[in-house]
């Protein structure tokens, strides 16, 4: 259902408005909760570690919100969410803010989420980059892995076209490994962290090239951005101290992700110990950005080249250093 985020000064005043549109079935009562705060609904990826923020929320939150988190299964999904009007917020890959700011969409990132969460792993006789040459690896085309294992092919010499690329889910990735399909895959967790502890090994870092580990954001609207900065700020402030938890308990933060989706703890404990959580916007995170851009316009996956200063508002966080 779409929803018109309001001021939220304004909350007492819509709450007789929503109770009046409710009579008549309207989809504006979502708007408020049904304890009278606004109500915020923010996107993310079910099962995924790094990008458990929006589940913290609720013990975070401030000024009279309720947040609602509503899981998809991919990252554009979310996106689209977003510029829909569906879902307010969305915790969800960077790439994907990307192709929707590339395509002209309403998208904006307001704050970092989450570093890391991709690996390069195969089986255990692949013990180095120069091994894959000749192998089937697997690939999640479109995505940051895809771009991640490109750079790191091309750093170490090695011709793409030398390698058998297989494109495969995410989730298809550990079990193509442990069945022979392929012997090796770049991918975004669970699936390294899975294949390792079958007894995969890592065959080298995906980090070490100019994308950095930039990975996942917080994103919202411009319009949304126009219409109520508060409402905006206060879901930053919040996303910044589900994140400082994330980076002060990291246990806990195991634990929350293997209660909430019935994982392998060892499983989880592996791919934490590859996310880096983060919440700022810096200059460094910029420019990974914009060499983000850089890599999938030359593959072709989108047609222009946003700049990163046209797609991350800084203010926002900025404000919730001060505060």
């Amino acid at each position: 259902m779409k929803r018109s985020p309001r001021p939220l000064a304004s909350v007492a005043t819509a709450a007789l408005l929503v109770a009046a549109l409710a009579a008549c079935g309207s989809a504006e009562a979502e708007t408020t909760a049904a304890d009278g705060s606004t109500l915020v609904k923010v996107g993310t990826l079910k099962g995924q570690p790094h990008l458990f923020h929006p589940h913290l929320y609720a013990d975070r939150a401030t000024d009279d919100i309720t947040f609602e988190v509503v899981q998809f299964d991919t990252s554009p999904d979310i996106k689209n969410a977003v510029v829909s009007g569906n879902i307010d917020f969305g915790v969800t890959g960077v790439p994907s803010a990307l192709s929707g700011a590339a395509a002209g969409q309403d998208v904006v990132v307001v704050a970092g989420a989450a570093d890391g969460g991709s690996g390069i792993v195969g089986n255990a006789d692949i013990t180095s980059v120069k091994d894959l040459v000749g192998r089937t690896v697997g690939f999640p085309q479109g995505s940051s892995q895809e771009i991640l294992l490109r750079l790191t092919l091309e750093a170490n010499g090695i011709d793409i076209d030398d390698l058998t690329l297989v494109n495969l889910s995410f989730s298809d990735m550990a079990s193509a490994l442990a069945s022979g399909k392929i012997d090796a895959f770049s991918s975004a967790e669970l699936g390294p962290s899975i294949a390792l502890q079958a007894g995969a090994r890592q065959v080298v870092s995906p980090y070490d090239t100019p994308v950095g580990k930039v990975n996942i954001g917080l994103v919202t609207t411009q319009r949304l951005i126009d219409e109520d900065p508060q409402l905006v700020q206060s879901v930053v402030k919040t996303h910044v101290r589900a994140t400082a938890y994330m980076v002060s308990n990291p246990d806990e933060w195991a634990a929350g992700v293997v209660e909430k989706y019935g994982l392998d703890a060892a499983v989880v404990e592996t791919a934490i110990a590859n996310i880096w959580p983060r919440w700022d916007l810096d200059d460094e995170y910029l420019a990974q950005v914009d060499a983000l851009t850089e890599q999938m316009h030359a593959l072709g996956y989108i047609e222009s080249k946003p700049a990163a200063a046209d797609v991350v508002d800084r203010t926002f966080v900025a404000a919730a250093k001060s505060s």
